[in-house]
């Protein structure tokens, strides 16, 4: 034993690896159903555009109208379809299986007297849900600029005031919604992160982020609540359609990235403090 009572050799730092639970995450069948859907999504809608009566060399309309205007329109869309319900239900899978998933399986007693350090094992398990929820986040638009280039060529993206942009502008425009939109699902993740730590259902976890997104959402939607919407975490989900403007508006992403920051920041402290104090008997 050392001095300090831990067996020799042993280090905290090198228990619990990133690599190692990324492998361990992977091959979950809940991973690799996920990933294999957003690589099928972008195939399933271009197929619903070619069944259906698209036009595609429309230049005026919403996004739906737009989407087979060019390759760059098709991504665009796949992001606006999934943006209020799937996207955030990916990070929240990630997030909010994480721990809770553990406690159910009756394997958190065990890894913590490994002894992995209750704040390593959360930090380590949250890294890893945040690169498997960036890497989904990017997958998805990547596979849909692939299937929408094939399908609908290089083309100007189109934006839904009339504006037309090159390619090349277009490609750099949805790069930063993909990054946008992972910022401002932070709050998603934090709170996943919470729920998931103070249940040992993964699923009331999971379901019980995805139910706070669509009722915030819902009021998202009723006017009389007029200035009091835009505190509410989803308010500025959307905002990342200002990319696809000539002179782009930033205010509204300015404020989107402060709020998911301040919401995710709190829910993420919340987790951790509540996780430090849990008593783990599952």
């Amino acid at each position: 034993m050392a001095p300090d009572g831990s067996a020799v050799g042993y280090k905290a730092r090198k228990t619990l690896r990133i690599r190692v639970e990324l492998q361990r995450q992977i091959r979950r069948r809940r991973t690799q159903l996920v990933l294999g859907f957003l690589v099928l999504l972008p195939f399933i809608l271009a197929l619903s555009f070619e069944i259906g009566q698209a036009s595609p060399n429309r230049r005026s309309g919403g996004f739906v109208d737009l989407a087979t205007a060019s390759g760059i329109n098709f991504v665009v869309l796949t992001l606006f379809v999934s943006g209020s319900f799937l996207l955030p239900m990916i990070v929240a899978l990630f997030f909010g299986d994480t721990i809770a998933s553990e406690a159910s399986w009756s394997s958190l007693k065990y890894l913590l007297a490994a002894p992995i350090p209750r704040h390593r094992l959360l930090r380590q398990k949250a890294i890893a849900s945040g690169i498997l929820s960036v890497f989904a986040l990017a997958l998805l638009p990547a596979v849909a600029l692939g299937v929408g280039v094939l399908w609908y060529g290089a083309g100007e993206v189109v934006s839904p005031t009339g504006e037309a942009a090159p390619f090349a502008d277009g490609v750099l425009g949805v790069a930063l919604a993909v990054c946008y939109i992972a910022i401002n699902l932070f709050w998603v993740a934090g709170l996943a992160l919470f729920l998931s730590v103070s249940t040992d259902a993964p699923l009331g976890a999971v379901g019980g982020t995805v139910l706070v997104s669509i009722l915030s959402q819902i009021l998202d939607q009723i006017q009389p609540l007029e200035d009091l919407r835009n505190y509410l975490p989803t308010h500025y989900a959307m905002a990342w359609a200002d990319l696809l403007s000539t002179d782009v508006d930033w205010s509204e992403m300015t404020r989107g990235t402060f709020s998911a920051l301040v919401y995710g920041g709190i829910f993420t402290l919340l987790a951790a403090r509540r996780f430090k104090t849990k008593d783990i008997t599952s």
